[in-house]
């Protein structure tokens, strides 16, 4: 684990609102990994907002699917700065085509109560638990350390109905700087792993596939040089297509954001990375 992961996110401005960024993955990939993409994309958008201001959500769609061997321009679009809120939009563009569109938003903090989901209990430990086996396909990945939790079933000693879930432990290998907005960017990146349709067994789809639309609720600010939970639960599938949602907690419990993704599940799609190949 090197310091590639600030890499990924060391854009190249080349005029006002317009950024160049590449691929920083070790191993030859066909495909841009979707969490890149999402990440680097929030990341342009962040150097135009005011200070002070963090990413509070973002929404996406995944258009094409991306080489990894050019770079990728993003085009970001200011919406809006108002008092406290700001709205940005970011175009991917490779190659003359639009890979990637998302819609951020930026808050500045302000007190008030907080209310949050619990993390799962019963996960064991990320230190006791092995790497991403190497015929993983994120093996080879130089942004994040993995340690894949297997499929458990919440309602295995209650008796209640099976919730299949995809649990990851991730964290960035590295020291990172103090910036909530880095953080903010790298948790985008991860939000892409895994799939909740993992310990699904449904006749006519697959567990996982391409990615067609992401989001993202960002809330405390956790640091990505530490562990990280990913937690993912499918909802519904139906016309090929697959819908669930997800956690990411620190190792204190702090919910770092809550996350949704629809994937096609075609069956001829191939099981791999399920999240944003664009």
């Amino acid at each position: 684990m090197d310091n590639r992961i600030l890499g990924v996110l060391d854009l190249e401005r080349l005029d006002r609102d317009l950024y160049r960024a590449q691929s920083h993955w070790s191993k030859p990939r066909p495909n841009l990994y979707g969490g890149q993409v999402a990440a680097q994309a929030l990341r342009a958008a962040t150097l135009t907002v005011p200070e002070g201001r963090q990413p509070h959500s973002l929404h996406g769609y995944f258009l094409r699917r991306g080489s990894t061997d050019k770079p990728i321009i993003l085009q970001v679009f200011r919406d809006r700065d108002g008092g406290s809120f700001s709205a940005r939009r970011v175009v991917v563009v490779q190659e003359g085509e639009v890979l990637f569109t998302v819609s951020a938003g930026f808050h500045a903090t302000e007190a008030s109560g907080e209310y949050q989901i619990d993390p799962p209990v019963g996960v064991p430990d990320p230190d006791g638990l092995p790497p991403a086996a190497t015929h993983d396909w994120a093996e080879g990945d130089p942004v994040v350390d993995m340690r894949p939790v297997r499929h458990h079933s919440s309602g295995a000693a209650t008796g209640e109905a099976f919730v299949p879930y995809s649990r990851t432990w991730v964290r960035a290998g590295v020291d990172l700087p103090d910036d909530p907005a880095l953080h903010a960017c790298i948790l985008t990146y991860v939000s892409d792993y895994g799939t909740g349709f993992a310990g699904t067994e449904v006749d006519g789809l697959s567990k996982g596939g391409p990615s067609l639309d992401h989001a993202v609720w960002f809330h405390q600010p956790v640091r990505l040089d530490d562990w990280v939970l990913i937690d993912l639960w499918p909802l519904r599938a139906s016309s090929a297509r697959g819908t669930y949602m997800g956690t990411i907690h620190d190792r204190e419990g702090r919910l770092g954001c809550v996350l949704s993704q629809e994937a096609l599940l075609r069956p001829h799609e191939q099981p791999g990375p399920p999240a944003g190949k664009s």
